[in-house]
């Protein structure tokens, strides 16, 4: 239930606080007042899409906000979620005169979507031109399975999800059966690579050791040379004078007299170990320059080798990293190619296993909606009949989908009509006036929400609050007040707002507000008010189209208020 709608700056209307009663709440004006400015508020409130040049000129910034009763079954989840876990559900948005909106539920930021998610759990919106929709044959099965109840709509949802997992497996299939196709090519491909690599076996380290000892033999000469000098010079191998020659003296002269001053005895023990160091350096060195020319043909070795590695480097990204890397991928998609037999073999059989799950799922839909379309088909006739439609015979006919089944089952609905006796029935859509149509969305809606087993055009199963934007339109005389009746009927369980240009439908309200547009300085502005007493006889005195002193019209009006 609403309790209070506000708004603030929304195109001509400046500033408006309803505060709505239970059961049926009418809202009337002249043609152009802005009645529709507030169905647009509620759409806000609801996450609808902002329309362009909503906010008053020379203002800031549009806002609406409703403050909700908290309905009783509504999820503890969603409740936590939002942070409406009192007894009132506030939703609020602000619109800036670029568009730009943001959205708040129960003073928190919110978004656009957090507001169609709560409020399709608050209200139900229906436009002026909602009963178009049922011109539209997915419209038409949504009818006939909201009709069928909660459970239908959780067993259409399994048909749908097993219809989408049955899609991408036939993707999966289609894709894999083009993978069988390529496959031999490819993996001689990868074979070939693959064997390429692992016969080289290249790794970092040798890359680099090879580089390295490529250097060495390059420049084996000046190497030699150096080598042998510096052996020569440690220690000659004709044993001249060298290093090793001059600290071999300098032990000599130091032996005797070690003995005698304990403090010389460090100092002979580190030139014995210099000379040791020499001897032995001066040897390696000389090892070194005969041994570096040992290996003929080595050279030629390591180039074909590092020119090896340069190939596979080139091929494969640039380094031994990236061959190595490209060796790994090599290796998956071969083990891929290698299961795609296996893979195709199992998809074909979940494919198989899901259209078996997806024909039994879809079987129960079908048989749902056969039980279910004569018991909407007869409960509308008989609302019709209420709406001066009592020669008019309705049927709800399944019609086999030609493509099988789809997200929604084997069939789809065409609601059929032949308004006049003796004309045979057609669909809906092709012969029912704008006026049939708007009664027969009615009599849809009665019958439907008497038991709280449809969906609205933007709200759930039980919603609270039924919201009418004039589809009445196209209705007058006896039919007029049928339908009205069938408004009150249907807030005698729930809160209904009708905005309405009839007066046999105002004159049902329990809360009746007016909205009115005026100009002041050459400036016009809308306001809303709330009417009692002979402000209401006045409203319907207007409605019927008569003067405000019209005697006749006061009476006729002060008689719709009493056949109320």
């Amino acid at each position: 239930m609403l309790h209070e709608l506000r708004v603030e700056n929304l195109l001509l209307l400046e500033r408006a606080e309803l505060r709505l009663a239970p059961g049926l709440n009418v809202l009337t004006g002249e043609t152009g007042a802005g009645k529709t400015m507030l169905a647009h508020a509620l759409d806000l409130l609801l996450g609808g899409r902002a329309r362009a040049a909503i906010v008053r000129p020379g203002a800031a910034e549009a806002y609406v906000e409703g403050v909700f009763e908290r309905p009783p079954n509504l999820d503890p989840a969603l409740a936590e979620r939002f942070g409406a876990e009192g007894e009132e559900i506030v939703l609020a948005r602000r619109v800036s005169p670029d568009g730009r909106t943001r959205a708040y539920v129960c003073g928190r930021t919110a978004t656009v979507a957090d507001l169609r998610e709560l409020g399709s759990e608050l209200l139900a919106f229906y436009g002026q031109h909602e009963h178009r929709r049922l011109m539209l044959a997915s419209a038409q099965l949504d009818v006939l399975d909201a009709h069928c109840g909660p459970d239908h709509l959780a067993l259409r949802a399994r048909v749908a999800a097993a219809h989408q997992r049955r899609r991408e497996l036939e993707e999966r299939l289609e894709e894999l059966s083009t993978l069988a196709g390529a496959r031999e090519r490819e993996l001689d491909l990868l074979t070939f690579e693959l064997e390429e690599i692992e016969a080289a076996a290249p790794s970092e380290e040798e890359e680099a050791a090879l580089l390295s000892e490529r250097d060495r033999l390059r420049h084996a000469a000046t190497i030699t040379i150096a080598t042998a000098a510096a052996a020569e010079a440690l220690a000659p191998e004709a044993g001249g004078p060298g290093a090793g020659f001059l600290l071999a003296q300098a032990v000599g002269a130091l032996e005797p007299v070690a003995t005698l001053d304990p403090d010389l005895e460090s100092s002979l023990q580190r030139l014995q170990t210099l000379l040791y160091e020499a001897e032995d350096l001066g040897a390696d060195l000389r090892r070194h320059a005969y041994e570096i020319d040992a290996a003929p043909g080595r050279l030629d070795e390591l180039e074909d080798r590092l020119a090896l590695l340069a190939r596979l480097e080139r091929k494969h990204g640039g380094s031994i990293a990236a061959v190595l890397a490209h060796a790994e991928r090599c290796v998956a998609r071969r083990d891929e190619l290698a299961g795609a037999e296996v893979a195709l073999e199992a998809v074909q059989s979940e494919i198989a296993t899901m259209e078996s799950e997806l024909a039994g799922l879809a079987a129960k839909l079908s048989k749902a909606r056969r039980r279910a379309a004569p018991r909407l088909a007869e409960a509308v006739r008989v609302r019709l009949a209420d709406l001066a439609m009592e020669d008019a015979d309705f049927a709800v006919e399944l019609v086999p989908r030609e493509d099988g089944c789809g997200p929604a089952g084997t069939e789809t609905v065409e609601l059929m009509i032949a308004p006049n006796p003796g004309v045979p029935a057609g669909p809906l859509r092709q012969i029912a006036s704008g006026g049939e149509l708007s009664r027969v969305m009615l009599a849809l809606l009665s019958a439907a929400h008497s038991s709280d087993q449809t969906e609205g055009a933007r709200g759930g199963p039980a919603a609270p609050l039924l919201v009418f934007d004039e589809v009445d339109a196209g209705i007058g005389g006896h039919t007029a007040r049928a339908v009205g009746e069938h408004l009150r009927a249907l807030a005698s369980s729930r809160q209904v707002l009708c905005i309405t240009h009839l007066p046999q439908v105002a004159s049902l309200a329990a809360r009746h507000f007016r909205i009115s547009k005026t100009a002041t300085g050459g400036i016009a502005s809308t306001e809303v008010a709330e009417l009692g007493g002979e402000q209401v006889v006045a409203e319907l005195v207007r409605m019927l189209g008569a003067a405000e002193d019209d005697r006749a019209a006061s009476q006729h009006a002060r008689r719709l208020l009493r056949a109320a």
